[in-house]
Order: structure tokens, then sequence, then C-alpha cells
């Protein structure tokens, strides 16, 4: 469907694009017959899963295709309001002078991994101020000066300082907006915003996407914005394309679109998206379901299981600190404080979700109970042999026997997996290791494991490498499973899924914990995939457990300021419970000393927790009295 702007005109119009790859296999037609446009002043999302080929058009506007691609037919009609010329990319030379006057200037782009489209061997002021030197021909000095007021204009805490910063010694959100910097300096018509958010955590998203709303008040240019996230779409987008392997399956105005959806894919899609007040047994609709088949070894009685409800790990007052680097050869290294008398139990059979942003100590925490770190101060206690065992006393053939029972599902499904090793081999290396069994049971136990992720037998033969992103995940979620644990760390593991990828995974993660009765802690910064998952959630911050509750209070009735920020920070896939941006104060809510009385914290040890409601935990130093204790660090109080 076109959109023009008030003279006729689009910023660009795609006409019946089709774009083929080559392969020694033969030929792809990875865009077939695409034709949508964008209205000028306006934002456009361009949604669909991965494969699906958003990024391959936005790679032929740009002129960066790959060499084995190329464009078969149809038109990318450019209207540059500058000069009121109409241009056919399509047809124009990748190298040529006219692309590269278009490209960066008139056009630019925001990448997805804000790493990785930064050279960390040039500062960030010479990065931006690159793009004004080619393009708008100023001096280095003039150049500096824009970039400077460019930084400014992204709201840089200390544009001057920035000048001379490596991307390596900044955050994600700061190179995040770094690249927004250098992809505005020439103040373009059109920016294409390829998944700009979706490596950053909520909050540092939110702002993000409140910097593009006010950009583009402010300079008056339209964007595209590539994403699977309807949530983002929700609060960002006046229309929207949703793409299927190439084609074209439903567009219109925004809210059309989430109102009054048309096109089954559409409908699967939104139906994937995990969303807040889900019913208890409402499950997400994923485009592919995965029917898991458990049977054989894996349903055999175990030894020893106890009972659902009994405490299987307890984490009490852990601390642990990290030295970084030293800033220069006279300056005495500094320490990081990356988790501050951390406490909590987990239940046989339950989830416990822990969420927080990036360097909050998830993860952390998480490598503590696997004893994949050590820790200064503090326990951390597994049921053993129906005995509390603490984690950091075992050696020998207990280690060995927690290492059974305790195992891990990463979050890149890519790294995590061995590129030289086929399915097979990934799968029966838990066995070798172990030694838990012979060659014909170990076969038999593989098979099995491909059967319960949903995966053909047919593939143990292939790498890595030859599985989409879902199916890498299902591998490791399989090799997770092989030696029959009672309990899965879960490291964001589907932080980089699809949303219909992603709602295949967590019900299969769902299924398994019923069937097999395991119990799962659920690393994520996503709160909305943790409401679905999660029996009660931990709030971190900064290396502090801010909160603890059943998920249903927390969510309802959170109390801590931090919980509140994260909660009101969630793009939620609806028109009717937009983000308000205004209000967001992100940078200020993960700041331990701008919280309010009873929430700052004291000099020395964190405090226990107070309770403020049953079994509902608060990080509140204010109220904390002389109560009792109770066990894993927590202490009770009511809160007045």
């Amino acid at each position: 469907m076109p959109i023009e702007g008030e003279d006729g005109l689009s910023i660009l119009s795609i006409e019946d694009l089709s774009i083929d790859f080559k392969s020694m296999e033969g030929g792809l037609r990875a865009v077939d017959g695409a034709s949508f446009s964008i209205a000028p002043g306006r934002t456009t999302a361009l949604v669909g899963e991965s494969g699906s080929g958003k990024t391959v058009i936005s790679q032929a506007i740009m002129g960066i295709l790959p060499s084995v691609a190329s464009i078969s037919g149809g038109r990318i009609l450019f209207n540059d309001p500058a000069d009121h010329r109409q241009i056919d990319i399509a047809t124009l030379d990748p190298g040529g002078t006219t692309m590269r006057d278009l490209r960066g200037n008139r056009i630019a782009i925001v990448f997805q991994e804000p790493m990785t489209s930064l050279s960390p061997l040039h500062t960030v002021g010479d990065q931006i101020g690159e793009a004004a030197r080619l393009h708008l021909g100023l001096t280095a000095t003039q150049a500096r000066a824009a970039t400077r007021d460019m930084l400014r204009l992204v709201q840089f805490p200390d544009p001057d300082r920035a000048l001379d910063t490596y991307p390596f010694e900044l955050s994600g959100g700061l190179r995040q907006r770094a690249v927004i910097a250098m992809a505005l300096v020439c103040r373009p018509a059109l920016l294409i915003a390829d998944e700009p958010t979706t490596a950053l955590d909520v909050t540092i998203q939110a702002e993000i996407l409140r910097l593009m709303n006010q950009l583009q008040a402010e300079l008056g240019m339209s964007i595209l914005l590539i994403t699977h996230d309807f949530g983002v779409v929700a609060n960002m987008a006046e229309d929207v394309v949703v793409i299927f392997r190439g084609r074209i399956m439903e567009s219109g105005p925004a809210d059309e679109i989430f109102r009054d959806p048309q096109h089954p894919y559409l409908k699967a899609l939104l139906n994937a998206v995990p969303r807040f007040g889900m019913k208890a047994d409402e499950r997400l609709v994923p485009l592919r379901a995965i029917e898991p088949e458990t049977s054989g070894h894996l349903m055999k009685p175990r030894e020893e299981a106890g009972k659902r409800g009994e405490p299987v790990i307890e984490v009490d007052r852990i601390t642990k600190q990290f030295t970084l680097r030293a800033g220069g050869p006279f300056s005495a290294p500094k320490l990081l404080k990356a988790l501050d008398c951390v406490s909590f139990t987990v239940n046989r059979g339950e989830c416990l979700g822990v969420v927080g942003e990036s360097g909050s100590g998830k993860t952390t925490t998480a490598m503590a109970i696997l004893k994949a770190i050590g820790i200064d101060s503090g326990a951390v206690r597994y049921a053993l042999n129906g005995t509390m065992r603490d984690v950091a006393g075992l050696t020998g053939e207990d280690l060995m026997e927690y290492r059974r029972k305790m195992q891990v599902v990463f979050q890149d499904p890519f790294s995590s997996l061995n590129p030289r090793m086929t399915i097979y081999d990934i799968l029966s290396e838990p066995f070798v290791i172990h030694k838990t069994c012979g060659v014909a049971e170990r076969n038999e136990r593989i098979g099995e494991l491909m059967r319960l992720v949903g995966l053909d037998e047919r593939f143990l033969s292939r790498y890595p490498h030859s599985f989409s992103g879902g199916q890498r995940q299902r591998i490791g979620i399989a090799r997770a499973l092989a030696l029959g644990p009672d309990v899965i760390l879960c490291d964001e593991p589907v932080s980089a899924l699809d949303v219909s990828v992603q709602a295949q995974i967590l019900n299969l993660l769902k299924d398994l914990q019923d069937k097999l009765g395991l119990t799962y802690v659920f690393v994520s910064h996503n709160l909305a995939v943790v409401d679905y998952i999660a029996d009660r959630i931990a709030v971190m911050c900064r290396g502090l457990v801010v909160e603890l509750a059943d998920k249903a209070s927390l969510i309802s009735d959170p109390r801590h300021p931090y919980t509140q920020a994260l909660l009101s920070a969630v793009p939620e896939p609806s028109l009717d419970n937009l983000l308000d941006f205004e209000s967001l104060s992100a940078g200020r809510a993960s700041e331990p000393t701008a919280w309010p009385d009873p929430f700052r914290p004291t000099e020395g040890p964190a405090p226990d927790l107070t309770e403020v409601a049953p079994g509902h935990f608060v990080l509140a130093p204010g109220l904390i009295d002389g109560s009792d204790r109770q066990p894993g660090g927590l202490r009770v109080q009511a809160l007045t």
C-alpha cells in the first residue's frame, strides 16, 4: 500500500523488488516482489522473522549487498527532499559517485550490534567526524565541532570527553548513541534502523527509542525501523509492513495492524509475543510448535529427587569483587563489587527468574551457583544426597555428582556449541566425560534427546552452522538434559531469538519442567519473558537483590523504585499500553544513590531484605531493625 506525503511523493518507494543470492547449491530468492513505501517524517516498521529478507532490503537501499547477491527486478525510488530529484537506487553502481553521495549522507543506517559497527582502533570523535568531512567538506576542526554538537544532541553525558574516547570504553547504550550520532551527523532524509535495540536492556532500549523519537521530530527525517519486536513497533511506528520469506504479507497504519490484523502470519506473530497479565494456563502460540516426545531413559524415576517445594539451592549472602585493569602505570587497580550479600532460595520444581540490566550481577550469580567462579564470602548450598552441602567444599566424586545435577543453557546458541563437532559428538560428550553408560545405551539416549527437543535424529551427523538459531538453542537444551539434571540454569536463553522461535523455546522449557520435574534458575533482562515462565522473580541491580516475590505480586505491586523503572520501560505489543517516554528515568533508577528513602543503600555490606507483604521482600535499609532472620539471609519486618 503506497504511503505518500503532502506533495504526493514518498521519501522511498520500493516497487516489485526481487533479490537473488547465488551459491554452489544453486540460487535463492531472498526478496520476492516486495513493494512498500515510506512517507516523509514518518516511521515505517518492517517486521518479520530472521531470514525473512528485512536486512537484505536495507542492504539494497544502502547499496551494500554482498557480492553473491544481486537485484533481479524492481525499483528502489528515492525522492530527495533537498533537491527534489528522484533516483532509482536499483540501477546505481554501488561503488559509483552517486551512490557514495547518498550513502551515509542522504540515507544513513544504524546497525544492530554497535560494537561491530564501530572501529576499535579509532576514537568516537574521529569516526563520527569522518562522515562530516567526506560528505559535507568540513575541515578537521569544523568536523570536530559538528561531532561535539551531534554527541550533545544524542545526549552523551560528556561530549567533550567522548570525542577522544574509544568504543570499548563505552557501555552498550552509549555505543549505540555514538552509532546514531554517526548516522545523523549529515542530517539524512532517511534513517534505516536495523534492529537498533535488540542487544540492549529494556531501560537502555527505552532511552534509545525516546532519543530516536526526539531526533526525528527535530530533524524531520523518515525512519525505516527493522525489527521483530512488536513492543518496539507499537511504540515507534506509524506504518507497519510485515514480511515473510521475502514477500510482503500485510501492510498498513499501525492502528489497523494491531487492532485488526488480517493475514494469518501476522496473527501468529502477535500470538507468539509474551505479554503481562497472561492467564496461568495460557500458552504462547509459536508458528511452528514443538511436540516433545518424552519416553525411555529420561522418564525413569530419579534416585535423589526430593519433594516439590523443598529448598534445593540456598544462596546465602554471597559477595564477589573483580579487579579492574589499572588506568595507567602509576594508578592503582580498581575493585568492582559484582555481588553484594546476595541471598535467595530456590525450591525444587519451581522456576526462579533473575532479572536486571547488564552488569547487575545476574550471570555472576549463576556462575557462582555453578561453581564456575569462586566467591569472596557467603555460601551457596545445594541439596545433594538429601543434605544441604556447601558447594565450595565439594571435591572428587561429590563435585562430579553436583556437575551432573546442575546444568546450564547459555545465551548464545552458536558460540556455546563447538563448530568442529557434529551434533552426535556434542550430545555424546557429557556421557563420555561422566562415564554413565555404554555405547549402545548412549546412542539410545542421544536419539531420545533429539526427539525430546523436536529435532530429527537424521541431523546428528550435521555441524552447528547448518542449523538455525532456534534449532541450535534446542541442541543446547538437549545437551543440558543429557545427564538427567535436577536444576538447569538458563542464562538469557531466548534473548537472541525471534518472537516465534522464542515462543517455541519457552513452551519447550515449560513442557520439560512439567514432564521431568526440573528446577530452573532463569536469568533474563526481559520481564515479560520471565513473567511467562517463572514462579518467583528476583530483581538485581548493581550486585544487589532489590526485590524478591512471586511473579503476580511483583508485576502487579512492585515496591522498589528500580523494579518500577524496569516495568515502566518494557515495551508492550499493544497500542493501549504505550511507553511514557517523558517520565522514564532509567539512568537515575539504576543508580542506588538516587533511590529515595528508605531504599537508599547505607555504608558497608548490604543489609538483609525486608518482608513488606507475605512472601514479598524488598531491599529497604531504612526499615531494618533487629528483627529475627529467616533462612537464606532474609529478615522479616512489616512495611508501615
